[in-house]
């Protein structure tokens, strides 16, 4: 028994005596843990890694580590409904454009008589005394008032016909300028002023567009070249066949120019009156090429209108085919081409035709009428205001 005890104390003294090394050793060596730890560690991410990689190679979602996801696929557009709507708006605009010169000539000639029944009932019936002591009444206020009146009076009629119609556009050019400089109008302005084929809203964009700038400088230049060319424009084709043509320009070259966004996948929006103010420019040069034209800072150098018209045609084509985004090369292309079918074929198969229309308008207006026109006469198959390209 005392052998016994003898050989549990000392084997109790060295495990305890082991113990105290093991304590020791960690204590002076305080990374051995870690370096263990380590060793076990690196053996398990080896063989995981080992399953990892063949379980990527058979299945990537299995693993838990999906690649990047592929980018979304943009639907290409339809556009059956924008050139439904071309197509009728095209229509419209010329058959009010008819409508609209009916009534022009029905309302001068009441005028006209009107004016001559007021004329002879003021014959003699007032002098210059009358009017004399009508002014002095006036205050200075209204006596300066009366003058600018007469002053704006007498510019607007030194006006041709032409730059008077397109004061109107240019106003609303303007207007619609303004508007873009409103925060809270800015969302309402992307949406119904801006043509993007990719847009929900197509249509209604086609027409706003037309009157829409962001940019003063690019509203200048494009008012600029349509002032220039007003005159000739309605002398040619009157002022009611010079809004029909304007308006739908500006609609078939933005149709034009959702066709080669679909067609080349670049949706991007578009906005500006250059197509429509490339179809009037078009026109002139189409119908008068030997007209001399000049560059307002450079009035030295001169070319006839149709080598420019040649000219900026070889610039959109360009820029379409080499895929320029500076500008809506297509939009340009569509309106210019459309402005040298109008005075070219146009012209005679569409406004000469308005003939059932009018009588169509006149009946309902006056069915007691028996289908004469205002003034006695028979129609005008020109543009009011002027002779119509023959």
């Amino acid at each position: 028994m005392a052998w016994r005890g003898c050989v549990m104390k000392w084997a109790k003294t060295e495990f305890i005596r082991s113990n105290n090394t093991t304590s020791r050793s960690s204590r002076l060596n305080p990374h051995n843990q870690q370096r263990c730890t380590f060793r076990r560690e690196a053996k398990r991410p080896d063989t995981k890694k080992g399953n990892v990689t063949q379980e990527t190679k058979a299945s990537p979602s299995e693993a838990g580590t999906p690649g990047p996801p592929p980018p979304p696929k943009v639907p290409r557009p339809t556009l059956l409904k924008p050139l439904m709507f071309t197509v009728g708006f095209t229509g419209c605009s010329f058959g009010a454009a008819a409508i609209l010169q009916y009534e022009t000539l029905k309302s001068r000639v009441t005028t006209a008589k009107a004016e001559e029944e007021s004329e002879k009932l003021l014959q003699g019936s007032q002098d210059m005394v009358y009017w004399h002591d009508w002014w002095n009444k006036l205050s200075g206020f209204q006596r300066q008032l009366l003058l600018l009146v007469s002053m704006v009076d007498d510019f607007w009629s030194s006006l041709t016909e032409g730059q008077k119609t397109v004061t109107g556009i240019i106003a609303v050019n303007a207007v619609v300028l303004c508007c873009w400089r409103i925060p809270s109008m800015q969302r309402s302005m992307i949406k119904y002023f801006t043509s993007n084929p990719a847009s929900k809203t197509r249509c209604l964009p086609m027409v706003l567009s037309c009157f829409s700038h962001y940019s003063i400088i690019h509203m200048v230049a494009n008012m600029y070249v349509l002032w220039t060319f007003s005159s000739g424009i309605v002398s040619l084709l009157g002022k009611e066949q010079f809004l029909a043509l304007y308006l739908s320009a500006g609609v078939i070259s933005t149709m034009v120019s959702y066709m080669c966004k679909t067609a080349t996948g670049r949706l991007h929006p578009s906005l500006g009156a250059s197509g429509a103010v490339m179809a009037v420019l078009a026109a002139v040069c189409a119908k008068v090429p030997e007209a001399k034209l000049g560059i307002i800072f450079l009035p030295m150098i001169t070319f006839t209108a149709g080598n420019a018209l040649k000219v900026l045609v070889a610039i959109d084509t360009a820029g379409i085919i080499l895929g320029w985004r500076l500008f809506d090369h297509a939009a340009h292309l569509g309106g210019a081409l459309f402005g040298v079918w109008y005075v070219a074929y146009g012209h005679k198969l569409i406004w000469r035709k308005r003939e059932p229309l009018v009588k169509l308008w006149h009946d309902m207006r006056s069915p007691g009428a028996g289908g004469s026109r205002p003034g006695g006469g028979p129609g005008v198959s020109g543009g009011g205001g002027g002779a119509g390209p023959q």
